[in-house]
């Protein structure tokens, strides 16, 4: 029977990263009430009611095609009106991948390209510009839903049989083959993880290419040693 090998500290601490969430997604991004780097506290507060005002009508299990036709209006006014506003972004991406059912939003490159570019600017304006330690709650919350966001979009391109315009034709796309989709979708979901989305943060372990390539040598290991252990078992009879 083969004989059992010791894992070094550091090989223990690699494997134990790629599958345990918590242990590799920890979270070392500390979230702390901070002023907001582009508005004040009064002007924040009338950007929230806004925007609180307008994503109501779509905060339903099926919110009508009007209802997200009039939020996205309102959040792109907002958007015009106060650029570095970044949830308005994000949550006018939600309410544009909303608008259509999987299927049909995985065909259509316009609306993909939209929904990457506010998820984008949205990661920009709230990620730290000096130091990724310390976030407010506030940049957290978009930053663990728009990674997040972006992940899921990326995935279903990476599990979905898409047509060659659709791979070429959105930006965030174009060029990966779907290991690569995967790969990016995979490193979305442990910065949405970072910022506090628990999901993401399972999601990310499952979808790292190296703890599913460590987990096929690892099974296949396991079960030549079980296999070992029975054939030591017989003879010893």
């Amino acid at each position: 029977m083969a004989s059992a090998t010791t894992l070094s500290k550091h090989d223990s601490h690699v494997l134990g990263a790629l599958f345990d969430p918590e242990a590799s997604l920890s979270n070392t991004c500390q979230i702390k009430v901070l002023d907001n780097l582009y508005y004040d506290a009064y002007t924040l507060k009338h950007l929230k009611d806004v925007e609180r005002q307008a994503l109501a009508s779509v905060n339903t299990v099926t919110p009508s095609s009007v209802d997200i036709s009039c939020t996205i209006q309102i959040l792109s006014r907002l958007i015009e009106q106060y650029p570095q506003y970044a949830s308005a972004y994000n949550n006018r991406a939600e309410a544009r991948r909303i608008s259509k059912d999987v299927e049909q939003l995985m065909n259509q490159v316009d609306t993909l390209n939209l929904i990457f570019a506010d998820l984008e600017q949205a990661i920009s304006l709230a990620t730290p510009k000096h130091s990724l330690d310390t976030v407010s709650a506030e940049d957290a919350a978009v930053l663990a839903s728009a990674h997040t966001h972006k992940a899921f979009l990326l995935y279903l391109a990476s599990q979905m049989e898409l047509p060659e315009a659709v791979l070429s034709g959105v930006v965030d796309m174009a060029g990966q083959s779907r290991e690569q989709l995967e790969e990016c979708a995979s490193k979305n979901f442990a910065a949405g993880g970072r910022f506090g989305n628990k999901l993401a943060k399972q999601l990310a372990v499952k979808t790292n290419p190296y703890a599913k390539l460590c987990g096929g040598i690892i099974k296949e290991a396991m079960r030549r040693e079980f296999d070992n252990m029975r054939v030591g078992q017989s003879v010893a009879r």
